[in-house]
């Protein structure tokens, strides 16, 4: 495949999506073996991109990087986001147009236990990628993925604008915002001139198959219902902004793609953070959650709350207002289609699991969702300008 060379920002074709803009282009995707990760890297092939991963380890086993058997077709560094030399190492082999910073620590009782290693991962591995980055000469875009837990977390009623103050209970979320001031910092002093630009994007409660993480909801479920037992509930009543993985995936491909076109503007209102979260009818308890699950793979759940338990936010939603702004961006699927394709990926998976039935599992629901976003008139599955 012909790569495309130098500077990015004339590259947006109309008719394809994304606007053709990875087609043929390095993409550098950290943290490329979790769950987020592999399926950006799947859709990244699919566009075309040459892709190279930088993961320290294969998080969960099973794992949908494994199962889709990406083989000879991504270049791969393996090696831990902390270590400076590493990930200056694969920067500068690689020359990437774009960057896709998803290398994380990303679970919130996992901080309880792991706090210091949890800030180590999701702040001073930032600061490497985006210190490491600076030493590029050509033009690239960075993307830096933190969460919608990145918000001080007040229990509104309404979502949190991209504006509203930063903080986190838990080491994670405090974590995350600390990753964003930390980005916003790097933004400012170093990068608001100069060929390398960056953006951030806080997602919603990412769900999706080939989730195999422990203390989530969705593949805590799915490991219950194939093996016939009861779902446990921890937090029945929290209220979160479920999406399906390829919804802000969507995002962050259209935010840096379009950030990358307006390279030479140093003022671009598109070098800041951006919300993707659900539509709000998708702003439901887990309690709903669980039921719409087991409509699509019938069971039990039970309520297992223990009112010893670490905390955990009670009430979370996104407001997706700039983003539909600036990007023309809005969800696609609404909760009750994102819990379908789901929990279809996940019985798909439990009736045949070589690595041919989950690599075209996955590229359908993928074609599917493009599919519906162009129905739906979306600026990036068209590839016109919002």
């Amino acid at each position: 495949m012909e790569l495309r060379q130098g500077p990015v920002e004339d590259l947006v074709t109309p008719g394809q999506p994304f606007g053709g803009t990875f087609s043929g282009t390095r993409v550098l995707v950290t943290g490329h073996t979790g769950f987020k990760g592999a399926w950006l890297t799947e859709w990244l092939l699919q566009l075309g991109a040459r892709v190279g991963g930088f993961s320290l380890n294969v998080p969960t086993r099973p794992a949908l990087s494994e199962s889709l058997d990406w083989g000879g077709r991504i270049q791969e560094w393996t090696g831990d986001i902390c270590d400076r030399t590493a990930i200056q190492k694969a920067i500068l082999e690689f020359q990437p147009a774009f960057i896709f910073h998803l290398a994380a620590q990303p679970l919130v009782r996992t901080s309880y236990a792991e706090p210091v290693a949890t800030f180590q991962t999701n702040v001073i591995g930032t600061l490497q990628v985006l210190d490491a980055a600076r030493s590029l000469t050509s033009p690239c875009t960075i993307l830096g993925i933190t969460t919608d837990k990145c918000y001080e977390n007040r229990e509104w009623l309404h979502g949190y604008r991209e504006s509203d103050p930063l903080g986190g209970h838990d080491p994670y979320s405090a974590s995350k915002a600390a990753a964003e001031i930390a980005i916003a910092s790097f933004r400012s002093s170093f990068l608001s001139r100069g060929p390398v630009r960056l953006a951030s994007a806080r997602a919603g409660n990412v769900i999706g198959g080939g989730d195999w993480a422990l203390d989530r909801i969705v593949p805590d479920a799915m490991r219950a219902l194939s093996s016939g037992r009861e779902i446990e509930v921890r937090n029945p009543a929290a209220i979160r902004p479920w999406q399906h993985v390829l919804e802000p995936l969507g995002g962050y491909l259209w935010l840096a793609a379009l950030l990358a076109r307006d390279n030479a503007n140093p003022a671009s209102p598109l070098g800041s953070a951006f919300n993707f979260g659900p539509a709000v009818d998708s702003q439901r308890t887990v309690r709903d959650l669980v039921e719409t699950m087991l409509q699509f793979w019938p069971g039990q759940w039970r309520d297992a709350s223990n009112p010893n338990a670490v905390h955990e936010a009670g009430r979370l939603q996104l407001s997706i207002d700039k983003a539909h702004a600036l990007l023309g961006w809005k969800p696609v699927w609404d909760f009750k289609q994102t819990l379908a394709a789901t929990v279809s990926w996940y019985r798909e998976h439990a009736t045949g699991s070589d690595s041919n039935s989950v690599q075209n599992l996955t590229r359908r629901q993928i074609s599917e969702y493009v599919t519906a976003a162009t129905q739906a008139g979306l600026p990036w599955a068209k590839g016109t300008l919002p």
